[in-house]
């Protein structure tokens, strides 16, 4: 078995694993055992009852986050020429068409979000077992594919992401980094948990927020009292 760090060791014993917290007492404590050297991301796990394997049981949408992830997004807009402007106006790192698609099928996928337009999205859709599994591929449905270039980069800009449940039906966030208030980050949270309440389902029966739990980069996860912020 690896030696635990003293770090480590410290942050364990902060945390009481039996019980369930508060979204308010979570958002506090996750800051206080955080002790990386730099500016941990705070993530949200939450386990869904639902099947994704059934198509309508499947969660996919987006959520604007009020005070954003605290990162710096790189966007790439994939575009009709006359769009290029309106892109890079709006805050895009790069916008253009045949020379990112060459330059992805060439193994470049150092971006976070790519924005694109229904009339290109034959040759984008060529792209998708590059795209796929890193889970850059534009969607109609998270508003990544749209003759509205400019608002879809200045939203996600702003703090806009999206989410999917995966086959284990956990739906996995960034949400924060430590060095925000506690209070920032529990709005966040509470944006991100209101949406999935509000997308639930019709075909998912019985207990539909099973498990949430919170983390930053290298610390314990802290169990949040699921009823609590289903109430």
């Amino acid at each position: 078995m690896g030696r635990i760090s003293k770090k480590r060791k410290e942050a364990l014993s902060k945390v009481d694993f039996d019980k369930a917290y508060s979204l308010t007492e979570a958002c506090d404590l996750v800051k206080e055992i955080t002790n990386t050297n730099f500016d941990a991301s705070v993530d949200i796990s939450v386990r869904l009852g639902v099947d994704p394997r059934k198509a309508n049981q499947m969660v996919r949408g987006t959520v604007a986050l009020p005070h954003g992830t605290g990162k710096d997004v790189k966007v790439l807009v994939l575009c009709t020429p006359d769009k290029v402007d309106e892109a890079t106006a709006a805050g895009a790192d790069y916008a253009g068409l045949d020379e990112y698609i060459e330059k992805i099928k060439g193994g470049w996928t150092d971006i976070d979000v790519i924005i694109t337009m229904p009339s290109v999205m034959g040759k984008v859709g060529a792209l998708g077992r590059i795209l796929g599994p890193r889970g850059l591929m534009p969607n109609p449905k998270t508003g990544t594919v749209t003759m509205d270039v400019a608002k879809a980069v200045q939203e996600v800009k702003a703090g806009k992401i999206d989410f999917r449940v995966d086959k284990f039906g956990i739906v996995h966030s960034n949400i924060a980094k430590s060095s925000f208030e506690g209070s920032k980050i529990k709005d966040n949270a509470t944006e991100l948990l209101s949406t999935l309440i509000k997308m639930k389902p019709s075909a998912a029966k019985g207990t539909y927020i099973k498990s949430i739990y919170m983390s930053s980069t290298m610390s314990p996860g802290i169990q949040i009292d699921a009823k609590s912020v289903v109430a």
